[in-house]
């Protein structure tokens, strides 16, 4: 389906990474009302350490690409 179609039928795409997701869902009233204000709000601190943590990770691809030219 060409983004022409999703737009006419209002079909939206889901976020690109975890990092998009987190940011959608703190605006999200519906999960907030759903979870409650300390689940929410360390749900959404858990999944910003998730994001941090995968990020921050160093892959063996790059390890064995990239060490050896430093």
């Amino acid at each position: 389906m060409s983004p022409e179609e999703q737009k006419q039928k209002r079909i939206k795409t889901l976020p690109g990474s975890l990092y998009e997701a987190v940011q959608l869902t703190e605006k999200s009233q519906l999960v907030r009302e759903a979870l409650g204000d300390h689940a929410f709000n360390s749900f959404i601190q858990n999944k910003k350490v998730d994001w941090d943590r995968y990020r921050t990770h160093v892959t063996d691809y790059e390890l064995k690409n990239y060490l050896p030219i430093l």
